[in-house]
């Protein structure tokens, strides 16, 4: 076998570039998608634009537009109720596990993703802000030592930021959840288990309910324009 040059292939950098432009808007839900259209605007061949459509369709993210190919996935409200009850089950249980695994090193990594959520809601740095969230909840489903819940949030996360831009927005949101993760923070590093458990179970039902009123409340996603 020979060496491999570069670290990914043109498949994943248009996988990512495709996924990073369906979560934060750019494309928009409904948005068609053909690979010669992509293609041409991405620089590559059709064969790494197909490859990664194909698995942004497995993944829920694009679907079938009959004939005229695949389109974004719509914001749908269903999926997302779906997608918390998952949470409400599994982030529980991984600051639990977190719990009994949480060492000295880790209370500065804490402290660190604490603070870093805290100043990016402070300038209302909205990509930023995501980013912290995503950031803090991954640290703890790594802590947990479970790899399963790792991999499933992963993917998870990518769904949910298509919705948090519009919840991270309400400064009294944006704001709450940064204290809710303070005293989940705090729980774990007194390896107080149940306690830790019992406020990340509310936070995702806030969270749950921001999400759903937002949903709710926003107006019909327009039909994004073709990429040319």
């Amino acid at each position: 076998m020979e060496a491999l040059i570069n670290p990914t292939t043109l498949a994943d950098q248009a996988y990512t570039t495709l996924l990073d432009a369906i979560c934060d808007g750019t494309l928009k839900p409904g948005e068609r998608l053909t690979q010669a259209v992509v293609a041409d605007r991405l620089k590559v061949s059709r064969q790494p634009v197909h490859n990664a459509l194909l698995v942004l369709k497995s993944q829920g993210f694009v679907r079938s537009a009959g004939r005229r190919g695949l389109a974004v996935a719509p914001v749908d409200q269903g999926f997302f109720h779906s997608l918390f009850e998952f949470r409400a089950a599994v982030e529980p249980l991984a600051v639990r596990l977190a719990c009994a695994r949480v060492k000295t090193k880790d209370i500065a990594r804490a402290r660190t993703l604490l603070a870093d959520g805290k100043a990016a809601t402070r300038r209302r740095d909205i990509r930023s802000m995501i980013e912290a969230d995503m950031n803090f909840h991954i640290f703890l489903y790594e802590l947990s030592g479970n790899m399963l819940i790792v991999d499933a949030m992963r993917l998870n996360w990518q769904h949910l930021r298509r919705a948090m831009g519009t919840v991270l927005q309400q400064r009294v949101v944006s704001t709450r959840v940064w204290k809710e993760h303070t005293a989940i923070v705090n729980a774990l590093l007194a390896r107080n288990a149940d306690v830790a458990a019992s406020q990340m179970e509310a936070h995702i039902v806030r969270a749950h309910s921001d999400v759903t009123h937002a949903l709710e409340t926003s107006a019909p996603p327009m039909r994004g324009i073709e990429i040319r």
